[in-house]
């Protein structure tokens, strides 16, 4: 072992350490909670379908509600909805990362179903199905990369994952009260995903949990499942479960979705933007455009000054409040190919600016969600695409087609070994130099880690693991 690798596992021994302080942390503040879940196991599968039934009535009274004309509940415009992509981000991001811990006994029937719902969120290995990648191409299509500039708070209920992946074996119970909690159709889910459409916001992350969540068949029947098959027949039952509620109780700390959406402020958000681009833009104009006297360069050099800048540029008539933005200039000068300032803030930002400029007039109109254009329903527009390419099939960035599930490396015949395959060349070397099934699965373990499974190397990794798991 060389020096490079004594410090990396001396590191991997220090946050260890500080994911498990973390997670102690955590389940003694969780200990205070409620819990709704049965005093009994046996009674798991009827609590279970309570809360389902109980959802779809509830969904079933917002589709009722919004055909009668109430508006979105969520919601209030696109960048609202884009806010809330970025907010969520980080619990998003590492989706399924609380059951890695379990890969490692992949050949223990114990724990079966946990290892099937952890291949599922990384789809098993097929790009277009894994949950990270599709939620990095959703933040991708609308310019959304602002999530890391949030509040700490933001980032516990993933750091809580993370740190359950990294101590299964210590705390095995924990791992899974806390699947069997988060594997449950929540309402705001179903919400979620038909507001997004209606916003022309691609809904397929969403609508997929919808789908692989279910009750009867889905991870929240796998979920019940894993409580049983794992429960000890020896030990204490009842401490084994007490510990299941207790991990149960984590899906309540940190921000929930509800609170998420509405911590959104669109000036607080605008201001936040504008003073980002101050940092790096108060040089770069020239002296001769002035604002109520002074030069813009002058203006953004004192981001505290950005509100008063933007109520002169309201006198000034740069800005129109409340009208259709195209009226205001300051909207021209970003918005366009041949805008001076075209590039200068991303689709995201754009569309703040569009709303808060828009204002009331966006509100008053019919279908308030606005848009710099405005859009069809992500759905209706697909419909229209596949209507347009009668014969063609349709290959959404985001969705995509189903590929070959390969489980070797995919290499260029035309210009032989590029780097392009490099990494996979090199796994599958690795791979075949291992002298036994136990061997290549302890690397491809390694390589589905919540930080690895989404590169080119993790998703072959997971593709060998699936099929090698089925012929177990």
């Amino acid at each position: 072992m060389d020096e490079a690798d004594l410090l990396s596992h001396a590191e991997r021994n220090h946050y260890r350490q500080h994911a498990r302080a973390f997670l102690s942390e955590k389940l003694a503040a969780a200990s205070t909670l409620p819990c709704d879940l049965p005093a009994r196991p046996a009674a798991l599968a009827a609590w279970i379908e309570r809360n389902s039934v109980k959802v779809g009535e509830q969904y079933r009274d917002y589709l009722n509600a919004r055909k009668t004309g109430s508006a979105r509940q969520y919601f209030s415009g696109k960048s609202h909805a884009y806010y809330f992509l970025n907010a969520v981000a980080p619990t998003k991001l590492v989706d399924g990362a609380w059951l890695y811990g379990l890969c490692k006994r992949w050949d223990d029937p114990r724990f079966s179903s946990l290892i099937r719902i952890y291949l599922e969120e990384l789809g098993e290995g097929l790009p277009n199905k894994n949950h990270v990648l599709l939620y990095r191409k959703l933040l991708a299509m609308h310019g959304s990369d602002r999530w890391h500039r949030f509040e700490d708070t933001y980032f516990e209920q993933g750091a809580i994952q993370i740190a359950l992946s990294m101590h299964a074996a210590d705390f095995l119970p924990e791992v899974i009260g806390f699947n069997l909690g988060y594997e449950q159709l929540p309402l705001h889910l179903l919400i979620t995903a038909y507001e997004l459409d209606e916003l022309g916001i691609d809904p397929y992350y969403f609508t997929l949990h919808v789908t692989v969540d279910n009750a009867a068949t889905g991870h929240a029947q796998k979920a019940m499942q894993s409580v049983f098959d794992a429960m000890p027949q020896v030990a204490d039952r009842e401490e084994f479960y007490r510990r299941i509620m207790n991990g149960y109780r984590l899906n309540m700390l940190g921000i929930d979705t509800l609170t998420a959406i509405r911590s959104f402020d669109l000036e607080r958000e605008l201001l936040a933007v504008m003073a980002e681009k101050a940092k790096l833009g108060s040089q770069l104009h020239s002296d001769y455009c002035r604002v109520a006297g002074r030069t813009i360069n002058d203006w953004l050099a004192e981001p505290g000054h950005l509100p008063e800048l933007l109520s002169n540029l309201q006198k000034m008539g740069w800005i129109n409040r409340h009208q259709h933005p195209q009226n205001s200039r300051f909207w021209n000068l970003i918005h366009g190919e041949r805008a001076p300032m075209f590039g200068v803030f991303s689709a995201y930002e754009q569309q703040l600016i569009w709303d808060w400029i828009g204002g009331d007039w966006l509100t008053k109109r019919t279908g308030s969600e606005g848009g710099p254009p405005r859009e069809l329903a992500f759905r209706a527009r697909k419909r229209l695409y596949e209507a347009l390419n009668q014969g063609r099939r349709y290959a959404h960035p985001s969705i995509g087609t189903r590929g070959v599930i390969r489980t070797h490396a995919d290499h260029d015949k035309s210009n032989g070994e590029d780097d392009f395959n490099a990494d996979l060349r090199e796994l599958e070397r690795k791979l075949s130099a291992l002298p036994g099934r136990e061997e290549v699965m302890a690397e491809l373990v390694e390589l589905m880690s919540p930080a690895r499974h989404h590169t080119a190397a993790g998703l072959m990794a997971t593709r060998i693991f699936t099929r090698m798991l089925q012929s177990t």
